[in-house]
């Protein structure tokens, strides 16, 4: 009788944790199908003065690494390597750190440069412009105005109607569609 009441304890446990693993799984799959994952909201509010301030450890628990090499290290992914470079949706391109309005889909361009470019921003208030001479170059550098987190840089060789580029890194982006 013991044998059977452990065997039968033991499937039980099993079952158990077969379960949970598959809801695990299951909700892996939603966050990962989707470009705008889950983040403790309170965390992300501004602050009075509209600014999001948080530690470069909340930033790295939070981010995923790419985002966070680029957002918070000003680094540079690869050209042609981003995963919203060719997206072709129509939608709203917000701040991968703080989810604040950046670029929408209506003035997307393919610039030829490897990197997602727009020709205007959604709200001049949304992002930041800050002379950058690093690297021996003379550029602007463009900066999410509620984070500071670092974008790309934006150039005098766009389309009409602005004849402006903003090439941003897809990794400092995620995709809100339609």
């Amino acid at each position: 009788m013991r044998i059977h009441l452990s065997i039968l304890f033991f499937l039980v446990v099993c079952s158990f944790i077969s379960i949970l693993l598959t809801n695990c799984q299951s909700a892996n799959s939603q966050q990962e199908g989707s470009d705008i994952s889950y983040v403790d909201t309170l965390l992300l509010q501004p602050g009075k003065d509209g600014k999001v301030r948080l530690s470069d450890e909340q930033w790295e628990k939070i981010l995923k690494p790419g985002a966070y090499a680029v957002l918070r290290e000003k680094k540079t992914e690869f050209a042609f390597s981003g995963s919203l470079l060719k997206n072709k949706k129509e939608g709203t391109y917000l701040c991968a750190g703080c989810h604040q309005p950046l670029f929408s889909s209506a003035t997307k361009f393919e610039s030829g440069t490897g990197w997602p470019s727009f020709y205007d921003i959604i709200a001049q208030t949304n992002v930041k412009e800050i002379k950058d001479e690093s690297y021996g170059m003379n550029r602007i550098e463009v900066v999410c105005s509620r984070c500071d987190g670092h974008l790309g840089h934006v150039f005098e060789d766009g389309p009409v109607p602005t004849g402006l580029r903003y090439c941003i890194n897809s990794a400092a982006l995620l995709f809100d569609e339609k």
